[in-house]
């Protein structure tokens, strides 16, 4: 009898044993039910946050009326223009006579005003100019080695030659900038400058890289400088920084861009930038606040970014990043940020699509919305 108690105890005792182990093991469901858990709230979350996002962009004509009565311009290239094949100073004159523009943003591009160490060239420029102020137009003039439409970066071979960020490099645009400076300044037809086009801008055209922060400074200096009597505005490089730094201009301009080639990916795919309007106008207030400076929008997306250069994009492949229907959704979206100043971008693309594309659709329709409203 005392040997089957010995073994009935030892049996129990394993059992018992057994029993331990299972329980030592048992956190280790309740860990696997806390990851369950941290991944129930991120399936829940993510989807929840992306429809107060949405909600907000759709409340939005509600919460954040349009703007009335902006103020629109339109940015004027006539490397572009020669490029898409339009006779340069038809266009221009279509889009002050014809469309009704009363402001412009105008180049002058550092490689045709100085194509030779010197000696410049400002006929093409002063035939704008002059054409603006006939028509009581008034032109924010771009300057700098930075400006709008490809490359860039603008400058002549012989600067090229000296050296991107030398003393001498620097010593030559400074000269062209207070060149051309002096050559406008008293012009009736100038109403401000734009300095350097998204200079921190390190990923789009053929530059040498971001400006640095010194050479952005020196030149805000030099152009306030030659002309005390205009304000200088400054753009800042992409549709959603905060300009932290120096320098600080008279006013800063941002771009709206809303469907876009993205190339940046392995898969590529037509983009709708997801910066809603709320963003921009808590941007805008940000920007008052900190800096004390107003914004506007110096490029507001009027033509397609698809995923060849646009002469090359079919009628429906250009639709699909910019239609009529997409050119109201894109002044709608403008107009709901709040800022009254807005500079539209594609002015060449429209003239060519009615006059060598014989479709007059786009260009009636940026009609439409310019002359609707007063200026």
């Amino acid at each position: 009898m005392k040997t089957l108690s010995v073994i009935i105890l030892t049996i129990m005792a394993r059992k018992n044993s057994g029993g331990a182990k299972k329980n030592s093991k048992s956190p280790k469901p309740q860990k696997k039910l806390t990851r369950m858990n941290k991944w129930l709230v991120i399936a829940i979350a993510l989807p929840l946050g992306f429809l107060i996002l949405l909600g907000l962009s759709t409340a939005s004509d509600y919460l954040w009326p349009k703007v009335k009565n902006p103020n629109y311009g339109v940015s004027f290239s006539i490397k572009y223009a020669k490029e898409l094949g339009n006779d340069w100073q038809a266009n221009y004159l279509a889009l002050l006579d014809d469309m009704g523009f009363k402001n412009f943003r105008l180049m002058s591009y550092w490689d045709e005003g100085e194509p030779q160490k010197g000696q410049y060239n400002f006929t093409d420029l002063d035939w704008q100019m002059d054409e603006a102020a006939k028509r009581g137009a008034q032109v924010s003039l771009a300057i700098g080695f930075r400006q709008p439409r490809w490359p860039e970066c603008h400058q002549p071979n012989w600067a090229k030659d000296l050296g991107y960020g030398t003393d001498e490099w620097q010593a030559a645009l400074n000269n062209y900038i207070t060149v051309v400076q002096n050559r406008y300044k008293n012009h009736p037809a100038l109403a401000s400058y734009q300095l350097e086009n998204e200079a921190k801008n390190a990923w789009f055209g053929e530059c040498p890289g971001a400006a640095s922060t010194p050479r952005l400074v020196e030149e805000f200096n030099l152009a306030k400088k030659n002309d005390p009597n205009h304000p200088v505005f400054m753009s800042l490089s992409d549709q959603h920084g905060f300009p932290a730094g120096q320098p600080v201009p008279d006013k800063y301009g941002f771009s709206v861009y809303r469907i876009v080639w993205n190339d940046k990916t392995p898969i590529h795919f037509y983009l709708t930038y997801p910066t809603p309007v709320w963003y921009h106008r808590a941007r805008a207030v940000a920007i008052k606040i900190i800096k004390d400076r107003d914004i506007f929008i110096h490029e507001l997306q009027v033509e397609p970014w698809g995923p060849k250069a646009t002469k090359d994009l079919t009628i429906e492949e250009q639709n699909r990043s910019m239609s009529p229907v997409q050119i109201e959704r894109n002044f709608n979206f403008a107009k709901r940020i709040g800022r009254p100043d807005i500079y539209t971008w594609g002015g060449e693309w429209w003239y060519w699509r009615k006059n060598t594309l014989n479709d007059p659709s786009i260009w009636d329709s940026v009609k439409q919305e310019v002359q609707g409203h007063s200026y």
